[in-house]
């Protein structure tokens, strides 16, 4: 597939928010997405998926505003010639076929040959062999692969994809994968949302990490990866002595804090300087002649990971 708009378009968001009633979906986001692929960074309820409905034009941003090549996306039709979108949840008709889906995009969009342009989207996302199988027999990996046939139907230079795999095999994911490379190398623009960095730093060589509705980290993935590790961690220890270790640990500049948790029988450190702690510990533990039974994060949850970065 090729267009003739791919490497021209531009999607920006100027202080953008979104809420429900109190609830405050996206928080005064800025951001520029161009020709490549992007990759949208969050927890689980971050605003991800709010975000793109703002970029795809399907929901009105409560303050600021969303531009595609600089005309506003929201109640401007005209952008649906240019954008491909993959929701999260399940936008296709059940009792259809995954060829009458495809097809009625295809009309939908207006084509001069919509049996054509449908049956090359369905060979690019490889869904011939279900073509003629109901929507609702499909696996959730088959609906997503559907869902982007769906896009692509009309040549879109934007592509948005929300969570898009979830639900895929390895098989399925690798092809995607394959995919998406490919429609960046062509210059289009590709954001794609995921609450997984091993699954985003794969493809994207932007990411853009979203948490708790805010902007709150932009760069490459060798950027985002060295603001996870430079954060402070909090570790859980069990040795043969905690007290001698606890002291050994307080001398050296990699930790900020030692609590030693008698009731619990646990060392809790906090290291700022994660690479020399990992190995500064074993070194202090063999000089020392303590045994450790247990190292082990207490932080490691991708949420706490985030919400570092909203407060870095």
């Amino acid at each position: 597939m090729s267009t003739g708009l791919a490497g021209s378009s531009v999607l920006s968001v100027d202080a953008v928010s979104r809420w429900y009633g109190n609830v405050v979906a996206v928080n005064d986001v800025t951001m520029t997405i161009g020709p490549g692929i992007t990759g949208l960074l969050g927890p689980n309820g971050a605003g991800k998926s709010t975000l793109i409905g703002m970029l795809s034009g399907f929901l009105a941003p409560s303050a600021g505003s969303v531009t595609l090549d600089g005309a506003a996306v929201w109640k401007n039709p005209e952008v649906y010639r240019t954008i491909g979108l993959v929701p999260e949840r399940e936008a296709a008709y059940d009792f259809l076929t995954g060829w009458q889906f495809v097809l009625a995009n295809a009309e939908l969009h207006g084509l001069p040959d919509s049996g054509a342009a449908a049956k090359r989207a369905l060979a690019t996302v490889e869904m011939e062999y279900a073509q003629h199988r109901r929507v609702g027999e499909y696996s959730k990996g088959m609906k997503q692969r559907v869902k982007m046939a769906s896009a692509l139907v009309h040549d879109p230079a934007v592509l948005l994809l929300d969570e898009p795999f979830n639900g895929m095999d390895p098989r399925q994911r690798l092809h995607l994968m394959d995919l998406l490379r490919q429609m960046g190398a062509e210059g289009r623009t590709v954001l794609f949302s995921s609450h997984i960095l091993e699954e985003v730093e794969q493809l994207a060589q932007q990411i853009e990490v979203l948490v708790a509705g805010r902007h709150a980290a932009s760069g490459d993935y060798r950027e985002i990866r060295r603001l996870m590790t430079d954060r402070p961690h909090l570790y859980v220890i069990r040795s043969t002595d905690d007290r001698a270790l606890a002291s050994a640990l307080i001398a050296d500049g990699s930790t900020a804090g030692v609590q030693l948790d008698e009731d619990a029988g646990v060392l809790r450190v906090e290291a700022v300087a994660f690479l020399r702690f990992t190995e500064l510990l074993p070194r202090v533990a063999q000089r020392a002649g303590i045994r450790l039974y247990e190292v082990s994060p207490s932080d490691e949850s991708l949420e706490s990971v985030f919400s570092y970065l909203v407060k870095s």
